[in-house]
Protein backbone atom coordinates (compact mmCIF):
# COMPACT_ATOMS: atom_id res chain seq x y z
CA UNK A 1 0.00 0.00 0.00
CA UNK A 2 0.88 3.40 -0.40
CA UNK A 3 1.84 4.96 2.70
CA UNK A 4 2.10 8.65 4.03
CA UNK A 5 3.99 9.24 7.51
CA UNK A 6 3.82 12.62 8.80
CA UNK A 7 6.93 13.02 10.79
CA UNK A 8 8.83 10.21 9.36
CA UNK A 9 11.94 11.64 10.06
CA UNK A 10 11.54 11.85 13.70
CA UNK A 11 12.61 8.63 16.39
CA UNK A 12 9.07 6.92 15.88
CA UNK A 13 8.32 7.38 12.10
CA UNK A 14 12.57 6.32 10.81
CA UNK A 15 11.80 2.98 12.20
CA UNK A 16 8.24 2.99 11.22
CA UNK A 17 9.23 3.68 7.73
CA UNK A 18 11.95 0.86 8.25
CA UNK A 19 8.98 -1.60 8.46
CA UNK A 20 7.25 -0.80 6.08
CA UNK A 21 9.64 -0.76 3.66
CA UNK A 22 10.45 -4.28 4.92
CA UNK A 23 6.93 -5.80 4.41
CA UNK A 24 6.80 -4.14 0.78
CA UNK A 25 5.03 -0.95 1.23
CA UNK A 26 5.24 1.90 -0.71
CA UNK A 27 6.85 4.71 1.58
CA UNK A 28 6.41 9.02 1.52
CA UNK A 29 7.90 10.92 4.45
CA UNK A 30 6.86 14.34 5.43
CA UNK A 31 8.92 16.29 7.86
CA UNK A 32 10.35 19.90 8.67
CA UNK A 33 12.50 21.53 6.39
CA UNK A 34 16.18 21.47 7.32
CA UNK A 35 15.51 18.20 9.38
CA UNK A 36 18.78 15.77 9.71
CA UNK A 37 17.10 12.54 8.01
CA UNK A 38 18.44 9.00 9.48
CA UNK A 39 21.44 8.25 7.26
CA UNK A 40 19.85 4.89 6.70
CA UNK A 41 16.31 6.45 4.88
CA UNK A 42 18.07 9.49 3.76
CA UNK A 43 19.84 7.89 0.79
CA UNK A 44 16.79 4.70 0.28
CA UNK A 45 15.87 5.24 -3.20
CA UNK A 46 12.20 3.60 -1.83
CA UNK A 47 11.40 6.62 -0.06
CA UNK A 48 9.67 10.16 -1.28
CA UNK A 49 10.66 13.20 0.85
CA UNK A 50 8.77 16.34 1.37
CA UNK A 51 9.51 19.29 3.14
CA UNK A 52 7.16 21.47 4.42
CA UNK A 53 4.99 23.14 7.38
CA UNK A 54 2.54 20.90 8.52
CA UNK A 55 0.29 23.74 9.32
CA UNK A 56 0.23 24.46 5.73
CA UNK A 57 -2.41 22.71 4.06
CA UNK A 58 -0.33 23.30 0.46
CA UNK A 59 2.41 21.63 1.72
CA UNK A 60 0.91 18.73 2.99
CA UNK A 61 -1.60 18.78 -0.23
CA UNK A 62 1.58 18.00 -1.95
CA UNK A 63 2.55 15.01 -0.14
CA UNK A 64 -0.92 13.11 -0.16
CA UNK A 65 -2.10 12.40 -3.81
CA UNK A 66 -2.19 8.86 -3.79
CA UNK A 67 -1.89 7.75 -0.43
CA UNK A 68 -4.05 5.25 1.46
CA UNK A 69 -2.81 5.19 4.84
CA UNK A 70 -1.98 8.14 6.53
CA UNK A 71 0.44 7.80 9.39
CA UNK A 72 0.05 11.13 11.77
CA UNK A 73 2.91 10.83 14.58
CA UNK A 74 3.85 14.95 14.08
CA UNK A 75 3.29 17.09 17.48
CA UNK A 76 4.45 20.78 17.88
CA UNK A 77 4.83 20.55 21.47
CA UNK A 78 5.65 17.93 24.31
CA UNK A 79 3.99 16.84 27.54
CA UNK A 80 6.21 18.98 29.89
CA UNK A 81 6.41 22.68 27.59
CA UNK A 82 2.49 22.12 26.51
CA UNK A 83 0.65 23.93 29.87
CA UNK A 84 3.51 27.09 29.15
CA UNK A 85 1.18 27.70 26.34
CA UNK A 86 -1.98 26.29 25.70
CA UNK A 87 -3.08 27.90 23.10
CA UNK A 88 -0.14 27.39 20.89
CA UNK A 89 -0.50 23.62 21.61
CA UNK A 90 -4.44 24.15 20.17
CA UNK A 91 -3.53 25.65 17.32
CA UNK A 92 -0.77 23.70 16.36
CA UNK A 93 -1.75 20.28 17.02
CA UNK A 94 -5.34 20.25 17.08
CA UNK A 95 -5.70 23.01 13.87
CA UNK A 96 -2.85 21.68 12.02
CA UNK A 97 -4.43 18.07 12.39
CA UNK A 98 -7.93 19.58 11.04
CA UNK A 99 -5.93 20.90 8.11
CA UNK A 100 -4.44 17.65 7.25
CA UNK A 101 -7.73 15.57 7.37
CA UNK A 102 -9.36 17.98 4.77
CA UNK A 103 -6.85 17.14 2.84
CA UNK A 104 -6.66 13.56 3.54
CA UNK A 105 -10.53 13.41 2.97
CA UNK A 106 -9.99 15.15 -0.54
CA UNK A 107 -7.44 12.15 -1.73
CA UNK A 108 -9.57 10.02 -0.73
CA UNK A 109 -7.08 8.71 1.97
CA UNK A 110 -8.67 5.09 2.88
CA UNK A 111 -6.93 5.08 6.99
CA UNK A 112 -5.41 7.25 9.08
CA UNK A 113 -3.31 5.93 11.81
CA UNK A 114 -2.71 8.18 14.84
CA UNK A 115 -0.39 7.94 17.68
CA UNK A 116 -1.80 9.30 20.90
CA UNK A 117 -0.55 9.28 24.00
CA UNK A 118 -1.42 6.67 27.14
CA UNK A 119 0.93 8.13 28.65
CA UNK A 120 -1.04 11.53 29.35
CA UNK A 121 -4.40 11.23 28.07
CA UNK A 122 -5.70 9.26 31.13
CA UNK A 123 -4.24 11.62 33.81
CA UNK A 124 -3.81 10.38 37.68
CA UNK A 125 -5.15 6.67 37.22
CA UNK A 126 -8.36 5.27 39.47
CA UNK A 127 -7.22 2.11 38.72
CA UNK A 128 -4.05 0.30 37.59
CA UNK A 129 -3.18 -0.92 34.56
CA UNK A 130 -4.97 1.35 32.78
CA UNK A 131 -7.83 0.05 30.04
CA UNK A 132 -8.85 2.34 27.19
CA UNK A 133 -12.26 2.82 29.22
CA UNK A 134 -10.68 4.60 31.97
CA UNK A 135 -11.50 7.99 32.54
CA UNK A 136 -9.81 10.65 30.55
CA UNK A 137 -8.52 13.82 32.59
CA UNK A 138 -5.38 14.67 31.36
CA UNK A 139 -2.96 17.32 33.23
CA UNK A 140 -1.06 18.53 30.29
CA UNK A 141 -2.64 20.24 27.67
CA UNK A 142 -0.53 17.80 25.42
CA UNK A 143 -2.94 15.33 26.23
CA UNK A 144 -5.98 17.04 26.06
CA UNK A 145 -4.98 18.09 22.51
CA UNK A 146 -4.36 14.53 21.54
CA UNK A 147 -8.34 13.69 23.18
CA UNK A 148 -9.23 16.22 21.12
CA UNK A 149 -7.63 14.48 18.06
CA UNK A 150 -9.13 11.12 18.86
CA UNK A 151 -12.66 13.17 18.73
CA UNK A 152 -12.15 14.19 15.39
CA UNK A 153 -11.04 11.11 13.65
CA UNK A 154 -14.19 9.75 15.03
CA UNK A 155 -16.26 12.31 13.62
CA UNK A 156 -14.43 12.26 10.33
CA UNK A 157 -15.21 8.84 10.34
CA UNK A 158 -18.94 9.15 10.89
CA UNK A 159 -19.40 12.02 8.23
CA UNK A 160 -17.05 11.09 5.61
CA UNK A 161 -16.44 7.35 5.99
CA UNK A 162 -12.81 7.99 6.83
CA UNK A 163 -11.04 4.91 8.51
CA UNK A 164 -8.94 5.54 11.12
CA UNK A 165 -7.25 3.30 14.36
CA UNK A 166 -5.74 5.28 17.47
CA UNK A 167 -2.66 3.66 19.38
CA UNK A 168 -2.23 5.07 22.65
CA UNK A 169 1.52 4.78 23.36
CA UNK A 170 2.95 4.64 26.62
CA UNK A 171 6.74 6.18 26.72
CA UNK A 172 8.76 4.77 23.65
CA UNK A 173 12.63 4.40 24.01
CA UNK A 174 15.21 3.02 21.49
CA UNK A 175 17.75 3.90 19.14
CA UNK A 176 17.60 7.22 17.51
CA UNK A 177 15.39 8.77 20.61
CA UNK A 178 16.52 12.30 20.45
CA UNK A 179 18.65 13.20 23.63
CA UNK A 180 18.95 16.78 23.04
CA UNK A 181 15.15 17.47 23.33
CA UNK A 182 14.70 15.15 26.57
CA UNK A 183 12.02 13.12 24.35
CA UNK A 184 12.21 10.19 26.70
CA UNK A 185 13.93 9.12 30.29
CA UNK A 186 15.46 6.34 29.20
CA UNK A 187 17.34 7.70 26.60
CA UNK A 188 18.24 10.80 28.35
CA UNK A 189 19.53 8.96 32.05
CA UNK A 190 21.53 6.32 30.09
CA UNK A 191 23.15 9.23 27.80
CA UNK A 192 24.12 11.01 30.94
CA UNK A 193 25.84 7.94 32.68
CA UNK A 194 27.63 7.22 29.43
CA UNK A 195 29.17 10.20 29.89
CA UNK A 196 29.60 10.09 33.83
CA UNK A 197 26.96 13.39 33.95
CA UNK A 198 24.71 13.95 36.86
CA UNK A 199 21.32 12.78 36.57
CA UNK A 200 18.29 14.86 37.49
CA UNK A 201 15.64 13.57 38.77
CA UNK A 202 11.88 15.35 39.47
CA UNK A 203 10.50 14.05 42.58
CA UNK A 204 12.11 11.56 44.60
CA UNK A 205 12.27 8.89 41.94
CA UNK A 206 9.35 6.83 42.70
CA UNK A 207 7.46 8.03 40.11
CA UNK A 208 6.47 4.78 37.59
CA UNK A 209 5.51 5.14 34.10
CA UNK A 210 4.66 2.41 31.32
CA UNK A 211 8.28 1.81 29.02
CA UNK A 212 8.05 0.01 26.14
CA UNK A 213 10.56 -0.62 23.14
CA UNK A 214 10.59 1.22 19.92
CA UNK A 215 10.65 -2.27 17.99
CA UNK A 216 7.05 -3.31 19.83
CA UNK A 217 5.82 0.17 18.94
CA UNK A 218 6.42 0.01 15.27
CA UNK A 219 4.41 -3.65 15.37
CA UNK A 220 1.53 -1.95 16.85
CA UNK A 221 1.69 0.49 13.52
CA UNK A 222 2.00 -2.25 11.39
CA UNK A 223 -0.74 -4.17 12.97
CA UNK A 224 -2.75 -1.24 12.86
CA UNK A 225 -2.21 -1.18 8.94
CA UNK A 226 -4.14 -4.29 7.88
CA UNK A 227 -6.62 -4.20 10.99
CA UNK A 228 -10.55 -4.77 10.12
CA UNK A 229 -12.04 -5.04 13.64
CA UNK A 230 -14.45 -2.38 15.45
CA UNK A 231 -12.23 -1.75 18.13
CA UNK A 232 -10.65 1.80 17.18
CA UNK A 233 -8.47 3.02 20.29
CA UNK A 234 -5.40 0.45 21.67
CA UNK A 235 -3.19 0.93 24.57
CA UNK A 236 0.29 0.52 23.44
CA UNK A 237 2.66 -0.63 26.35
CA UNK A 238 5.15 -3.04 28.10
CA UNK A 239 1.45 -3.56 30.46
CA UNK A 240 4.74 -3.27 33.49
CA UNK A 241 5.57 -0.13 35.56
CA UNK A 242 9.03 0.91 36.17
CA UNK A 243 9.54 4.05 38.34
CA UNK A 244 12.99 6.19 37.78
CA UNK A 245 15.07 4.48 40.87
CA UNK A 246 14.08 1.17 38.74
CA UNK A 247 15.54 2.43 35.60
CA UNK A 248 18.65 4.06 37.21
CA UNK A 249 19.05 0.30 39.05
CA UNK A 250 18.97 -1.38 35.24
CA UNK A 251 21.09 1.20 33.82
CA UNK A 252 23.86 0.59 36.58
CA UNK A 253 23.76 -2.91 36.58
CA UNK A 254 24.12 -2.78 32.99
CA UNK A 255 26.82 -0.20 32.81
CA UNK A 256 28.74 -1.77 36.08
CA UNK A 257 29.10 1.36 37.82
CA UNK A 258 27.01 3.58 40.00
CA UNK A 259 25.59 6.74 38.28
CA UNK A 260 25.78 10.41 39.48
CA UNK A 261 21.93 11.57 40.60
CA UNK A 262 20.57 14.30 42.02
CA UNK A 263 16.20 14.60 43.47
CA UNK A 264 14.45 17.74 42.79
CA UNK A 265 11.37 19.34 43.71
CA UNK A 266 8.88 16.99 42.40
CA UNK A 267 6.43 18.56 39.18
CA UNK A 268 2.63 19.32 39.79
CA UNK A 269 2.03 17.35 36.42
CA UNK A 270 3.74 14.38 36.73
CA UNK A 271 1.34 11.73 37.60
CA UNK A 272 2.19 9.29 40.18
CA UNK A 273 1.83 6.35 38.43
CA UNK A 274 0.52 5.27 34.81
CA UNK A 275 0.63 1.73 33.21
CA UNK A 276 -1.53 0.02 30.40
CA UNK A 277 -3.75 -2.88 30.62
CA UNK A 278 -2.87 -3.87 26.93
CA UNK A 279 -5.43 -6.69 26.74
CA UNK A 280 -7.03 -5.16 24.22
CA UNK A 281 -4.37 -4.78 21.88
CA UNK A 282 -3.51 -8.54 22.61
CA UNK A 283 -6.72 -9.85 21.79
CA UNK A 284 -8.26 -7.70 18.98
CA UNK A 285 -5.09 -6.42 17.41
CA UNK A 286 -2.95 -9.43 17.62
CA UNK A 287 0.04 -7.57 19.08
CA UNK A 288 2.08 -8.14 22.31
CA UNK A 289 5.96 -6.95 23.07
CA UNK A 290 8.13 -9.68 21.61
CA UNK A 291 10.63 -8.12 24.39
CA UNK A 292 10.99 -6.85 27.71
CA UNK A 293 12.84 -3.90 29.23
CA UNK A 294 16.04 -5.30 29.43
CA UNK A 295 16.44 -6.16 26.22
CA UNK A 296 15.37 -2.75 24.80
CA UNK A 297 17.70 -1.39 27.08
CA UNK A 298 20.96 -3.64 25.89
CA UNK A 299 20.14 -2.43 22.03
CA UNK A 300 19.51 1.31 23.30
CA UNK A 301 23.37 0.88 24.90
CA UNK A 302 24.44 -0.36 22.00
CA UNK A 303 23.50 1.96 19.61
CA UNK A 304 24.66 5.12 21.86
CA UNK A 305 27.73 3.62 21.94
CA UNK A 306 28.20 3.36 17.86
CA UNK A 307 26.73 6.75 17.87
CA UNK A 308 28.58 8.28 20.63
CA UNK A 309 31.74 6.81 20.38
CA UNK A 310 31.95 6.17 24.43
CA UNK A 311 32.91 3.01 26.36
Amino acid sequence: MKCLILGGAGFIGSHLAEELLAAGHQVKIFDRPNLLRPENLHTDPRIEWFEGDYLNQDDVAYAMPGVEILFHLISATLPKSSNENPLYDVESNIMGTLRVLDVAKKNHVKRVIFASSGGTVYGIPKTVPIAETHATEPLVSYGISKLAIEKYLHLYHTLHGMDYCVLRIANPFGERQRVSTAQGAVAVFLHHALHNQTIHIWGDGSVTRDYIYIKDVVHAFIKALSYTGEQRVFNIGSGHGLSLNDILAAIESLLGKPVQRSYEPSRSFDVPVNVLDITCARTQLGWQPAGDFQHGLINTLLWMRQEQHVG
